[in-house]
């Protein structure tokens, strides 16, 4: 079976995971297609099942710290229009067509691949191998936090973890030209506010002034004109940012390379550049739902709206809210913190994990350029932090702009051509280590 048959078969496997539901048969099925597709893997390699989440162990003399490569079973729904049904697992000429084949069946089939050729023969390993997928990682990760939380309480520190982030892209930043692996080194943190305003209510027949919606929308005016947080190059932007410039022209060129004398001017044009990139640079606000009351012609008692935010390690969740709530006092507006999580702790890239994969895309992809960054997402890695000191949020597969762009849209797909060297990458990954 070729690896386009394989993950084909993957991705006719509809798992779609839903806050709040379990639904564990579709896992178990997918279960079922991991056991045929990866007969060695589930031979020789011990399972532990985290109700549908999976860990392989492969046990190892020890002499290394274990290694951890990652990536989640679960997809997000798929609406919209698709060329091919987003279950079908087709493929053409170039690519393989289906919801999954890039978040994140593709690298999850390249990793197992990896093990599966590699256990053809008998492999001894100085350290402990972990493969690991969760049925979870669309929905707020619960097979993510069972599994780190069972390396914890074994006592089990991890040396490196490999999970999803970054990918091979050509130009990430506009004018940066070339192909770059973008390695995932910080999760912005996350979280829903709740921005309150209370009254007596009334008729609308005879309306005070600073009515609730009224004082919700001044509120929103000034986060949108003056927006509220400090936008900063952190060290991991900075080498972004100096990596990228390597083959980047024109006046931007100029002042990115520049980088130590414009530094205020690029933190006011990077958001014009690039949205993505602007968001690196601070935490972000953006207001997503809202509700007054339920007649056209009352007032509210009560009127909210919420508000999305990102946080940035240099400005993390405490703080972040804490500037919402000081802003809102002076619109006579209430803060309620609905749900929210800090930034990870930033990996190292000057350290040994970060160095090592570095080196061996350079092995595998000697034509790409490997830079760190920032991910605005976030992933089941961050529940790891307790038990590893090095986590690398990469999938080893090149998109272009509309495949980057049906992650959780419409079309996802993916190029036959790169699974070969995905596949490579994580046997380098295992070989080198």
């Amino acid at each position: 079976m070729t690896y386009a048959e394989k993950l084909s078969k993957m991705i006719q496997c509809e798992t779609i995971s839903q806050k709040g539901e379990k639904n564990l048969p579709k896992f178990y099925a997918f279960h079922k297609v991991l056991e045929e597709l990866f007969p060695r893997v589930h031979a020789k390699m011990e399972k532990r099942d985290f109700e549908g989440s999976l860990m392989f162990y492969l046990k190892g003399t020890g002499e290394k710290a274990p290694l951890m490569l990652m990536s989640h079973m679960d997809v997000v729904e798929a609406t919209g229009n698709w060329t091919h049904d987003a279950f079908s697992g087709h493929i053409d000429d170039k690519r393989i067509w289906g919801r999954g084949t890039l978040d994140t069946k593709g690298s999850l089939f390249a990793l197992m691949q990896a093990a599966e050729e590699m256990l053809e023969n008998d492999m001894e390993l100085p350290f402990d191998l972990y493969l690991v997928t969760s049925c979870t990682e669309e929905v707020g990760g619960e097979g993510g936090i069972a599994m780190a939380k069972y390396l914890k309480d074994n006592g089990i520190k991890l040396g490196l973890l490999i999970d999803e982030g970054g990918a091979i892209m050509e130009e990430p930043i506009k004018g940066a030209k070339g192909r770059f692996a973008m390695i995932g080194v910080i999760e912005k943190g996350g979280g829903n506010l709740k921005i309150i305003a209370r009254s007596k209510g009334g008729h609308s027949s005879t309306p005070p002034k600073n009515t609730p919606i009224a004082r919700l929308a001044k509120f929103i005016s000034h986060i949108e004109k003056h927006d509220p947080f400090r936008a900063e190059l952190s060290p991991q932007v900075k080498k972004m940012l100096e990596v990228l410039s390597t083959n980047m022209e024109g006046p931007l060129g100029l002042v990115i390379k520049n980088q130590q004398l414009t530094a205020p001017l690029i933190r006011k044009v990077m958001p014009m550049v690039s949205p993505t990139a602007g968001a690196m640079l601070k935490t972000t606000i953006v207001f997503t739902m809202q509700s007054g009351s339920q007649g056209a012609n009352v007032l509210p008692q009560e009127a909210y709206v919420v508000a999305n935010l990102r946080y940035i390690p240099h400005q993390n969740r405490d703080e972040s809210v804490e500037i919402i709530k000081k802003i809102a006092k002076k619109f006579d507006l209430e803060v309620e913190v609905m749900s929210g999580r800090p930034a990870t702790r930033p990996t190292d890239i000057n350290g040994a994990g970060y160095k090592y994969v570095e080196k061996t895309l350079n092995k595998v992809f000697p034509d790409v350029i490997v830079s760190p960054y920032v991910m605005v997402g976030g992933t089941d890695s961050r529940f790891y932090a307790d038990v590893t000191k090095d986590i690398i949020r990469f999938a080893p597969i090149f998109m272009d702009d509309q495949q980057y762009a049906s992650i959780h849209g419409e079309n996802e797909n993916v190029f036959i051509d790169v699974l070969p060297k995905a596949v490579e990458f994580y046997k380098e990954i295992i070989k080198g280590y």
